[in-house]
């Protein structure tokens, strides 16, 4: 008996054109607030899980300071960074992303890479990775990814079918699967990692010239990286593993740091890049943009209390200071929403008066009320703008973003390039040793071997083989298969 097609839906019912794209300004213009499907998405899935947080849940912090090394003034106005030797407190949160609050630290998996500055004017965050690039381009494909990293519906287990199904159907992930299933995948601990702010961000100077810049924290401890089996061991026998190293680590006084570099890209660069430089699937190569060393990051104390320091402390990729701004970068653009509304459901309205997430600088808005609003509240003064009081918070005209031209029409469109494949293949080719080599093939068909569902191994074979055809033909060996004869032709 045939079944009727089924169609997907809004919540309430209205039938969805376009799942894959959220709706732009054109190709590079800013994601439209207008796009009720993609709003619904990122608000539903931020309230599916209580109380802990629905990824990057399991994490691990420490406070420190950030000290300038070199002079980046003629690039952004941002006042941290405006002189040589200004040191700024802040405070970091690894994680990993798809455990749950108990699981271990070992797994292969990103690592979160979540800084918060206090600076003199505001708080600023820059919330990445322990990776360059990311699975997905686009914020409305994020539910979608995360539920294929958690479990089934079903039988509530990790379910490979569905983490390769979707991995198999979006060619985009080719370039970060590839680096999680390197040696990358499972640092040693979490102070031999890299960390990066992976999209690409606005910096703007004092005369108004903008530039746009990815961030690269380099460890100076230098990476090392762990054996698979030496972390499947660990997973059980100390799950806590690098929550115990960076608290020791600290402890003893040996404490971490690392060196922040940013690429810096003229603004008009970025109309003609050989890769469209807003894709946080793709890297700049250095011998386009080398590396600027902007200064140092130190880890020098542990926090007093677990909860109250780590657990409570809300990030957003929204909380910005004059001279940084966000670019197109559609999967930023979605995360600037969804991170916040997440800490609203988590933690209250008011969770950045809370002690961790409190700016250093003084704080002056008409926002009042909600659930534990416990500084005060505004007190007597005024909670609505524009009014006439002489001493209520005003507007600052020159802390306004910088304007860029948008132009199109508003759409549900995807990016303008679709080389899901050079990128991941000069990392496998030219930068992977055999060795290397070897090891991420055989890591990939350790993780596709428990896949059971028809078509998917074959069609993630095909990604392979337009990466390269020697990716390809070593995973599928290690599988006891064959590349489908039709991906040759």
């Amino acid at each position: 008996m045939s079944q009727e097609k089924k169609y997907l839906t809004t919540a309430s019912g209205a039938p969805v054109g376009d799942n894959q794209n959220s709706i732009t300004a054109g190709h590079r213009g800013p994601t439209l607030i207008q796009d009720v499907h993609l709003l619904e998405k990122l608000a539903h899935f931020n309230r599916e899980r209580v109380p802990e947080r629905v990824v990057h849940a399991k994490g691990a912090g420490a406070h420190g300071y950030f000290e300038v090394t070199n002079d980046v003034s003629k690039y952004t106005k941002a006042d941290f960074l405006s002189e040589v030797g200004k040191k700024t407190p802040m405070f970091i949160r690894f994680s990993t992303v798809a455990g749950e609050l108990g699981s271990a630290d070992t797994v292969r998996d990103p690592r979160g890479f979540a800084v918060k500055f206090y600076t003199d004017e505001g708080n600023y965050d820059l919330v990445g990775n322990n990776t360059p690039v990311f699975f997905i381009r686009d914020a409305i494909k994020f539910p979608d990814f995360i539920h294929t990293q958690k479990r089934n519906p079903q039988t509530h287990l990790k379910d490979k079918n569905a983490v390769w199904d979707f991995w198999s159907l979006s060619p985009e992930s080719l370039h970060q699967i590839t680096i999680l299933h390197s040696d990358r995948g499972i640092p040693a601990t979490l102070r031999h990692q890299n960390g990066y702010g992976s999209h690409t961000f606005k910096w703007v100077n004092k005369d108004g010239e903008a530039f746009y810049v990815k961030y690269h924290f380099k460890t100076d401890q230098g990476i090392k990286n762990l054996d698979p089996k030496v972390a499947d061991e660990l997973a059980g026998t100390n799950p806590d593993y690098h929550t115990e190293d960076l608290f020791n680590a600290i402890e003893e006084g040996n404490y971490p740091s690392w060196t922040l570099k940013v690429q810096i890209m003229p603004e008009a660069d970025a109309q003609n890049y050989r890769y469209d430089p807003f894709d946080v699937t793709k890297v700049w190569p250095h011998e386009d943009y080398p590396l600027v060393e902007v200064g140092k990051m130190v880890l020098d104390r542990n926090p007093e209390n677990y909860f109250a320091e780590v657990e409570q402390a809300a990030f957003s990729p929204g909380h910005f200071v004059p001279g940084i701004e966000a670019s197109p970068d559609k999967m930023l653009q979605g995360r600037l929403f969804a991170y916040s509304d997440a800490h609203r459901y988590r933690i209250g309205a008011n969770h950045e008066s809370l002690p961790i997430n409190r700016a250093k600088s003084p704080v002056n808005n008409y926002q009042r009320d909600g659930f534990m609003s416990h500084d005060g509240n505004g007190g007597s003064a005024p909670n609505y703008e524009p009014n006439s009081f002489s001493d209520a918070p005003k507007e600052t005209p020159e802390n306004k973003i910088s304007p860029y031209e948008v132009s199109g029409f508003a759409d549900s469109v995807p990016y303008d390039q679709d080389d899901h494949y050079s990128q991941p293949r000069a990392l496998f080719r030219d930068v992977m040793n055999d060795e290397e080599r070897e090891r991420l093939i055989q890591n990939f068909a350790d993780h596709m071997s428990a896949v059971t569902r028809e078509g998917i191994v074959d069609r993630q074979l095909e990604n392979f083989y337009k990466v390269a055809p020697e990716l390809a033909e070593g995973v599928a060996a290690k599988l006891g298969v064959e590349v489908p004869a039709s991906v040759k032709e």
